[in-house]
């Protein structure tokens, strides 16, 4: 299990490049050997952490699929951080632009 303060431990390179915004939406998610739905707890430009009980690796590639602003949107990452029996982190791979205005149209909003 990794630190209660996991940022101390990441390379410099592995921490968040983006402020992120509380969100508390479903998420459903394919990668790994798990499927399922899960809660997101935050969200970014390049990122967000999601609440779940699934094993999902460090280095996973996984897909997600979730609801930002009354848009439904997929987008592809890669778990960057474990905390088992509570959640992962996932920073975004491959954002289309359409889907990182969205997102930074909404980190931005009030």
């Amino acid at each position: 299990m990794l630190p209660k303060e996991p940022d101390k431990m990441l390379a410099p390179s592995e921490k968040r490049q983006s402020d992120r915004k509380k969100l508390i939406v479903d998420v459903n998610f394919n990668g790994g050997d798990a499927t399922g739905i899960a809660n997101t707890r935050d969200i970014g430009i390049g990122g967000l952490y999601m609440t779940t009980n699934a094993k999902l690796e460090t280095g996973t590639l996984i897909f997600l699929r979730m609801t930002i602003d009354g848009k439904e949107i997929g987008i592809s990452g890669v778990v960057v951080y474990t905390d088992p029996g509570h959640g992962v982190g996932v920073r975004f791979h491959n954002l289309s632009d359409e889907h990182q205005s969205l997102l930074n149209n909404f980190v931005r909003s009030p």
